[in-house]
């Protein structure tokens, strides 16, 4: 479910702007797991408990799709699905400092494996002098998704899945009011294949892809042991793009990819204690 968001993405940056898409896709999000909640009586989260709430709103939901729909606008699928798929290592380091997981020395050669695929797929996305800055916002998403598993994992230690992903939601809807003159300007005119696109990035990539991922989460021995999955992400994603978009990308692209899937299976699966 994931992994669709950002050819999706990719095809209603076509038509909205990226503030436009998180708002009418947390819109919708929001009505949706309100409702669910009043009928559950979700709890609300406890005081001490509203930094890992805040970290999973505003960082791991918010700000990862602002900045994936803001660098998404001139990097491929593909390629932006490699770059954010590093958010396991990313993960890795946040889990050793935050939560004290234990970490094998294959494991930090791994890590840094797989930020020379990272480096060698931005140098395959830069023509001549001219950096693009798409990369740097996707390597924000990274950072932000690994914040994410960070703060959930946490959360699902005291919270159901739709309560965590609730709370996640909400926030991230009242973070993108900001951008409602640009849902304003642009929706009325939108064609309905790109509304129907929205109702699909509210549905599956934000509220199902959240809850799965926090009952694994929550269920896993450790965090890492479930990050290690993402890294299917991006096979999926140019799939997709491919087929869909006809999105393709270069070898050295595919080449960094490949370095930065192998960078996480060598730290994920030989670098655990």
């Amino acid at each position: 479910m994931w992994a669709s968001a950002y050819p999706v993405t990719r095809f209603l940056l076509q038509y909205y702007s990226p503030g436009a898409i998180m708002l009418l896709r947390f819109i919708l999000a929001a009505a949706i797991v309100t409702v669910i909640g009043l009928i559950k009586k979700i709890r609300l989260p406890k005081a001490k408990d509203l930094p890992y709430v805040a970290g999973f709103g505003v960082v791991g939901v918010f700000m990862f799709n602002y900045c994936l729909n803001t660098g998404t606008i001139n990097v491929v699928a593909g390629v932006s699905s490699f770059i954010c798929s590093t958010s396991p290592v990313f993960t890795l380091i946040f889990a050793r400092l935050f939560l004290k997981e234990i970490v094998k020395p294959t494991g930090w050669f791994g890590v840094l494996l797989s930020f020379c695929g990272l480096i060698t797929v931005m140098l395959s996305q830069t023509a001549g002098f001219s950096f693009n800055i798409g990369l740097l916002y996707l390597t924000g998403a990274a950072v932000c998704g690994s914040i994410l598993n960070v703060c959930l994992r946490m959360l699902m230690k005291t919270y159901t899945t739709l309560e965590a992903a609730t709370y996640g939601i909400l926030i991230s809807l009242v973070c993108t009011l900001w951008y409602m003159p640009n849902v304003i300007r642009e929706f009325p005119g939108a064609p309905l294949p790109y509304n129907l696109a929205i109702v699909f990035l509210s549905i599956f990539p934000a509220i199902l892809a959240y809850m799965t991922w926090g009952y694994a989460l929550s269920k896993a021995e450790k965090t890492t042991n479930i990050a290690v999955f993402m890294y299917l992400s991006p096979f999926i994603s140019s799939l997709i793009g491919f087929i869909w978009l006809g999105e393709t990308f270069s070898l050295l692209s595919l080449l960094g990819g490949v370095v930065i899937i192998a960078g996480m299976v060598l730290t994920n699966v030989f670098g655990k204690t």
